[in-house]
């Protein structure tokens, strides 16, 4: 049987349930623990029966939490882009990653290995494009350091999993601050 096109009233309401999931998960800095499917389907305004319709699990929720939240950090490059200089675009993308990193990070903890390296595996690599996009320009500008490309920011980045949760919000901000600074051209010699 073919799948069918969802009715807008219920494509509106699986968009109003993952955003409701999704700004749960940031109210609870991302602990998977605290989020309750019965609260989720309050905030949306819709039944359980509805929740269970769309997600049918716990796991199809967050997973489709995880796309919707790297779909909008992909999708928000080429608005920064016209928006700012290529560096300070890149800049907001990296804030907007520690958000997008807070979620994952509740989500990697809650999906099962196997389904998360499914999930991770087939999306992973919109990222790479997205930041590359971004550090491209900012060579192209001069604000670039040349030879860095994204598995450099990525690695970089990678200190954001080490951050205990009490710490997230001051220290997230201070990874991203150093890696904006090394990420710069450095200024001609004298």
């Amino acid at each position: 049987m073919a799948s069918r096109e969802l009715r807008s009233d219920a494509v509106a309401n699986r968009d109003r349930i993952v955003e409701a999931a999704r700004a749960e998960l940031s109210r609870s800095n991302g602990a998977i623990d605290d989020l309750r499917l019965h609260g989720v389907a309050k905030a949306a305004g819709v039944g359980q029966g509805t929740l269970y319709r769309h997600f049918p699990t716990r796991e199809h929720l967050l997973a489709e939490v995880y796309r919707h939240e790297l779909t909008q950090l992909v999708d928000a490059v080429p608005s920064l882009l016209a928006e700012h200089p290529p560096l300070t675009a890149l800049t907001h993308w990296l804030h907007r990653l520690v958000e997008y990193a807070r979620v994952k990070r509740g989500v990697m903890a809650a999906i099962e290995a196997s389904a998360w390296h499914d999930l991770y595996s087939g999306q992973h690599h919109r990222l790479d494009e997205a930041l590359g996009t971004l550090l491209e320009r900012g060579k192209t500008a001069g604000q670039v350091r040349a030879g860095v490309d994204a598995a450099d920011v990525i690695l970089l980045l990678g200190a954001l999993s080490r951050i205990p949760e009490a710490e997230w919000d001051p220290r997230a901000n201070t990874v991203v601050t150093v890696v904006v600074d090394g990420l710069r051209r450095p200024s001609e010699p004298a």
